[in-house]
């Protein structure tokens, strides 16, 4: 078996899906997806949404913070990246957040 960790295999269309939900609507779908009995236990989605919740309670705490033009700009390029994120999850690949990653896999949280 020489398969590429940083690509699932195993992850079904739906579960490609609601990674790709995770992290564009961040953290409303991963709160949900954590209150789903047949989500929360799939290996795939769990990693992503570990990482979109984490990344969305710092971008909502970011957004408290600093309303100023600066941080809509920032927001946007977030945005970006969100997207960009949910779409290689989509792809069936496992991303890497800096830092976020490192945290979610320290805490055993995905």
């Amino acid at each position: 078996m020489s398969e590429n960790p940083m690509t699932a295999s195993d992850a079904t269309s739906d579960d490609r899906l609601w990674a790709l939900l995770a992290y564009i609507f961040t953290p409303i779908v991963p709160i949900i997806l954590m209150l789903l009995e047949d989500k929360k236990g799939r290996p795939f989605i769990r990693a992503h949404n570990a990482q979109a919740l984490v990344l969305g309670i710092i971008q909502v705490v970011l957004w408290i913070t600093f309303f100023t033009c600066v941080s809509l700009v920032l927001a946007l390029a977030l945005f970006i990246a969100q997207l960009y994120w949910g779409f290689q999850a989509y792809g069936g690949k496992y991303v890497t957040i800096p830092v976020i990653s490192d945290l979610v896999k320290k805490q055993g949280w995905a």
